[in-house]
């Protein structure tokens, strides 16, 4: 039964990019057949997420990894993890973190609401620096030393939103941390690609990073990647799994938790409702595998002969103004029309048949981004079909 008679929606052009309110990315067959396989049979989770730990510790360069419901999910349990260590009892008392360290500074111009995940643990959030760079009234962002002048005895963790324009470095801000013993928590959501990223955050001191699995490399929307210190991904585990057993009849396995480490097991973590399907396991660690095993290169030229084939598309449109820009880490096409404002030809693209959808980022410069990660075979015609109906 397709799509269309079970729910009765039609698929989109996603000309925006592989963003969650838009379902994520494309996958392969080769993950969707290891999500069907996974859906099939029963697993001992915490074994599963044990194995699929150690494929993501190979790839990240980490000592542990772990499967979440998202990027966010991750920072949930991440902040949980710094806040609580191992101490069964603190788990079983957040958000109440009262008695514990219950604050995780962050520098001001890395706000952003999917803190509010981080939030959520039940910890207040220590904003420092100013973001004179972004107001249009100076140069000047957070410097490392005010992170250092904010720590404390209070002090769970730093949070740090990577990005190319992200300051300080985060080579300052774990240099700083480390020297009092504060863990660093990345939120490298979408940072991918490039792959090299993979690596890069943990090389440059994070104790834990968290990446979207739903969108470049290609897993289950629902899906993402915590990878850092292995007492820390242990904490997250213990947070997160369903702890409804006996503890003497609870075998987890040693390289995610030493039951041997802990005075008893905790109840239902924090992290209980970002709860993690043995298909979303499945399929992330084979769209991983994929996406590392892609050339970066081979990558990044099918995603710009999309954008080739969009501007040959549009070009000799009367109205339209194309051009390309390929500085960033994905391709993608810019288009400014001449008789329409951005608003308007966007909310005209949302109301085709079938729906265009485009990155909105630039639309109150009337330009309109097209991302080319997320098109189909056949959505190129059918998006300079949209443009053509909307300069008529």
């Amino acid at each position: 039964m397709s799509i269309q008679d079970l729910l009765g929606i039609s698929p989109i052009v996603n000309a925006a990019g592989p963003v969650t309110r838009l379902s994520g990315a494309l996958m392969a067959d080769e993950v969707i057949e290891a999500m069907a396989e996974a859906g099939k049979a029963c697993y001992d989770i915490a074994s599963m997420q044990a194995a699929a730990g150690r494929v993501i510790a190979e790839v990240t360069g980490a000592e542990g990894g772990y499967v979440t419901s998202g990027a966010s999910a991750g920072l949930l349990l991440g902040v949980a993890a710094c806040v609580t260590g191992l101490d069964p009892g603190k788990m079983n008392r957040l958000p109440d973190t009262r008695g514990m360290k219950n604050q995780v500074i962050i520098a001001r111009s890395h706000r952003n609401f999917y803190d509010h995940a981080i939030r959520s643990v039940g910890i207040r959030l220590i904003e420092v620096g100013i973001s004179d760079r972004y107001s249009g009234a100076g140069v000047r962002d957070t410097e490392a030393w005010e992170i250092a002048d904010a720590i404390s005895e209070r002090t769970a963790a730093i949070a740090y939103v990577a990005n190319s324009n992200a300051r300080p470095s985060l080579a300052e801000v774990t240099r700083v941390a480390h020297e009092r013993n504060i863990p660093v928590v990345v939120d490298a959501a979408g940072q991918l690609p490039p792959s090299s990223n993979l690596k890069r955050f943990i090389s440059e001191g994070a104790d834990l990073v968290c990446f979207s699995g739903g969108k470049v490399i290609g897993g289950p929307q629902g899906a993402g990647i915590l990878c850092g210190r292995r007492d820390l991904i242990s904490s997250a585990a213990l947070q997160h799994l369903d702890q409804d057993v006996l503890f003497e009849l609870w075998s987890p396995p040693e390289g995610l938790i030493d039951k041997s480490a802990l005075p008893g097991a905790p109840q239902h973590g924090i992290g209980r409702p970002c709860k993690v399907g043995k298909e979303q396991i499945a399929g992330l660690v084979m769209a991983l595998r994929r996406f590392v095993d892609e050339d970066e290169d081979a990558r990044r030229k099918r995603w710009a002969d999309t954008v080739d084939a969009i501007v040959d598309s549009l070009r000799g449109l009367d109205g339209l103004e194309v051009s390309v820009s390929d500085g960033g880490a994905i391709p993608s096409v810019h288009v400014k029309m001449a008789t329409l404002d951005g608003l308007t030809a966007t909310r005209q693209l949302n109301a085709n048949d079938p729906s265009v959808h485009v990155n909105a980022s630039r639309v109150y410069e009337d330009i309109l981004v097209l991302n080319p990660v997320c098109l189909r075979d056949g959505d190129v015609s059918v998006l300079a079909d949209a443009f053509k109906a909307l300069l008529s």
